[in-house]
């Protein structure tokens, strides 16, 4: 049986919500459909990872985000098997298929591993909750058997990570690590063990960090990454991956008990089947109006969409383009169910900003791309990220925890949420032995 609606959505991130509250504002018949039955706010999942703010500042309920449009709004939380973008019909694994009027596809992506030996098996993505609190609790019973191997033998066991892509989500997540065995770590067991035990390795093919942004900006990262201790290997992409250690292209070996995959990402594999034609990164090719060429009625968004600009230019798979898309089309569609024409998606450029640690990020800003450092640059990076969380808890829960973290360097929110990762890492590895990289 085809159930019937005005408008199918299919996923519940930044451009599916954004869609789902304009329409459902309107009074426009809505389902909603995401595996999950939460929005998460996926730029701050590695403060999750690194237990600096909790899982509820990232994760809210989809029926809390749209109860004021539930007239209209239905939401099921069901895994979609299969997408025909010719029809306009989604089915879920258990079978019920749905179909629209309208079709809007913004399913997300998934992890990039690029073929790279290994990858797959050993290194941690972070792309959801569940990557950030397996990469949490692998973390926490890592360090706890580092620091155990190091009390029982008196022998520098090591806890080893190796970060793997250097633009803003391995960036990010690098300098988080670094200050949390700078500070946290070195706080709680002792400045020697941290020194000794403890390292972090940011790894890029590419030859400099944050590609995007201007040279000024590469260079205040690189040293301010360097100055909390983060050894940088950049220029050589990675060829095999293993539980223990990373291998480059030129050679080089990096020791490394936890990897983490901050290398890149590609669309939901549902895209190809569902008809469409794919291009870079795997995603959809959309019109300047956001629809597809050949399928009427079907809009493609967010991280699954390759979307441009007025001048051609592609545009970056952020959440600030995924959240105006989504408004757009919901623009177009009511446009459509009225009889007028739709209109080119005009994109509103706030620029780049990244975190690097306390008081330290940078910021290019508006599309003359403004540069700040350090301190003023920080302060923006905080107000832009409390600005697109979904709620008012989830905004005060992020400022509270920022502010008590730069006041006391403290982490009250270490929770193994994985036991079963907790304890693999903790009994069995990924702790190293002494040693690191053999090469440069």
């Amino acid at each position: 049986m085809t159930k019937d609606h005005a408008v199918v959505i299919v996923g519940g991130g930044f451009a599916g919500v954004a869609v789902a509250k304009r329409l459902g504002r309107a009074g426009v018949d809505v389902l909603l459909l995401d595996q999950n039955s939460y929005h998460q706010f996926q730029p701050l999942l590695y403060q999750v990872a690194t237990s600096q703010i909790a899982v509820s500042t990232v994760a809210r309920p989809l029926r809390s985000i749209l109860r004021r449009e539930r007239e209209h709004v239905s939401i099921r939380a069901a895994r979609v098997d299969a997408i025909d973008a010719a029809n306009k019909t989604v089915t879920t694994v258990d079978g019920l298929t749905y179909r629209g009027r309208f079709l809007v596809v913004a399913s997300g992506a998934e992890p990039n591993f690029f073929n790279t030996p290994g990858a797959e098996e050993h290194a941690y993505p972070l792309y959801s909750i569940d990557d950030a609190t397996r990469l949490s609790s692998a973390l926490l019973g890592a360090l706890e058997r580092a620091s155990a191997t190091r009390d029982a033998s008196n022998e520098q066991a090591k806890l080893a990570v190796a970060v793997v892509g250097a633009g803003p989500n391995g960036v990010e997540t690098a300098g988080a690590i670094a200050e949390n065995i700078r500070y946290v770590v070195a706080k709680y067991h002792s400045e020697r063990f941290a020194a000794e035990s403890c390292e972090v390795h940011l790894v890029d093919m590419v030859d400099t960090v944050l590609p995007p942004f201007s040279k000024a900006s590469q260079k205040y990262t690189r040293t301010q990454l360097e100055n909390l201790g983060v050894h940088l290997h950049l220029g050589s992409a990675v060829s095999s991956v293993s539980a223990t250690e990373i291998t480059l292209a030129d050679g080089t070996t990096i020791t490394a008990g936890i990897v983490i995959w901050a290398g890149g990402l590609k669309a939901s594999h549902l895209l190809g089947p569902a008809g469409f034609t794919t291009g870079r990164g795997g995603r959809v090719d959309v019109n300047p109006d956001l629809t597809v060429q050949g399928f009427p009625g079907v809009y493609v968004l967010g991280d699954t969409a390759n979307i441009t600009d007025a001048k051609g230019r592609g545009l970056p798979q952020l959440g600030s383009v995924a959240k105006q898309s989504g408004n757009w089309a919901a623009k177009n569609i009511q446009a459509e169910l009225c009889g007028k024409p739709r209109s080119d998606f005009e994109f509103l450029d706030m620029g780049y900003m990244a975190m690097i640690g306390r008081g330290k990020s940078v910021a290019e800003l508006t599309p003359r791309r403004y540069q700040l450092q350090g301190p003023l640059a920080f302060l923006a990076w905080l107000g832009v990220h409390v600005m697109l969380l979904s709620g008012w808890q989830q905004k005060i829960g992020a400022v509270v925890s920022w502010f008590r973290d730069y006041l006391s360097r403290s982490r009250p929110q270490v929770v193994v949420h994985q036991p079963e990762v907790y304890e693999q890492t903790r009994r069995h590895g990924p702790t190293t032995e002494p040693g690191g990289p053999t090469g440069d």
